[in-house]
């Protein structure tokens, strides 16, 4: 029975391993089972304008420290303010003990009334005598000598009036007040200690907040553009701390310094950004993007879809084919999430981001829905 069944079974069993080896080829030619294609995202080929962006590391610092010293000698007799407290232009924030400047005014005043009292007095003197010089009852010598006095007493009440002044300012002075708006640092000194002027000793420091500035060093290769830009207008500048979600500061260029470094070779700028709210702190480190023009026809593709050969940079295009076409590019730059390249690439041409290290030239591709995934870095 075994010998009559063997000749019909052999058919059966070579229809069945074609079907298999049919089958296998089609799983290969369709990794994910994808229906005969390499599954990819895309992004279109974008051109437009896009700016010039120049990074660099900057340091926050204030337009304006004032060092709060005392002008005159005295007790601290009253301390207003707290430390890192914020003041305003002319708010006290010192009072020292002015008695002896007050009693020294009083004496002064005095002194002056007894010096205009002598003026009056060698003035009428000069009139009389000079009516007595007309009628020969006294000498021209005399005569001179009332106007010589009348003078003199004169000159000595201006000179009572400017100790008066000096006085007065010394007194003014024992109430120190904030030159400008800002933020206080650490007072070292309280009440009941003697400060002296010529101790120079520091009371506190004031520091500007709003505006403040950001300082930072660029390439010098970039001092072509950075001139240009400075001569239509400043060119905008922003500024993130690190760790920072908000949207960053925006500022403006206001400085351009008068060398280049020759030890490092970078030309060091400022600029100045409104801090209302305080996010930017003195000393602080800073990410600076200066943005000096806008190329106005960049050629952009999705920053993961660029690689690297051996023969350098290029991309794979998704051509209506669905099959993946390579083109070499330049990088010239990032510019966020986009790479600006030169290559023959024409607006809306879909570039591989997705998948592009899984196709060749030629091989067939499935472009998905999704959207493509941004968080590679051009290398």
């Amino acid at each position: 029975m075994t010998r009559r069944l063997l000749p019909r079974l052999r058919p059966i069993a070579l229809v069945a391993l074609i079907g298999f080896g049919l089958s296998g080829t089609a799983s290969a030619q369709a990794p994910g089972g994808g229906g005969g294609g390499v599954p990819v995202t895309t992004d279109p080929v974008r051109v437009g304008p896009v700016p010039i962006e120049i990074l660099a590391n900057g340091i926050v610092a204030s337009e304006s420290v004032v060092t709060i010293r005392t002008r005159v000698d005295g007790q601290i007799e009253r301390v207003h303010v707290t430390e890192g407290q914020l003041v305003r232009r002319g708010q006290p924030l010192f009072t020292l003990d002015s008695r002896l400047a007050q009693a020294l005014l009083a004496q002064q005043e005095a002194q002056l009334a007894s010096n205009r009292a002598q003026v009056t007095r060698a003035q009428a003197d000069a009139v009389r005598y000079q009516s007595l010089r007309g009628e020969s009852f006294a000498s021209q010598q005399r005569f001179e000598q009332a106007q010589a006095d009348a003078l003199a007493a004169a000159a000595n009440a201006r000179a009572t009036e400017a100790l008066i002044q000096q006085t007065k300012l010394g007194i003014e002075f024992a109430t120190i007040t904030a030159e400008m708006d800002g933020r206080l640092g650490a007072i070292p000194l309280r009440a009941g200690n003697f400060v002296r002027q010529a101790e120079n000793t520091a009371i506190t420091t004031l520091t500007q907040m709003d505006p403040i500035l950001v300082q930072f060093a660029i390439p010098e290769r970039w001092l072509p553009e950075l001139r240009a830009a400075m001569y239509r207008d400043p060119p905008k500048v922003t500024v993130r701390a690190e760790g920072e979600t908000e949207a960053p500061a925006e500022g403006t260029l206001v400085f351009v310094d008068s060398a280049v470094d020759t030890t490092t070779g970078t030309i060091l700028l400022k600029a100045r950004f409104t801090n209302p709210e305080f996010r930017l702190w003195p000393g602080q480190y800073v990410q600076v993007r200066l943005a000096p023009r806008v190329d106005e026809n960049a050629i952009t593709v999705a920053g993961p879809a660029v690689q690297t050969g051996q023969t350098g940079r290029f991309v794979f295009v998704l051509a209506p084919d669905n099959t993946a076409r390579r083109r070499n590019v330049e990088l010239v730059r990032v510019a966020g999430d986009r790479a600006v390249v030169i290559g023959e690439l024409q607006p809306g041409e879909k570039v591989i981001v997705d998948g592009a290290q899984r196709v060749t030239e030629g091989t067939r591709a499935v472009e998905r829905n999704s959207a493509p995934q941004r968080v590679s870095s051009i290398q």
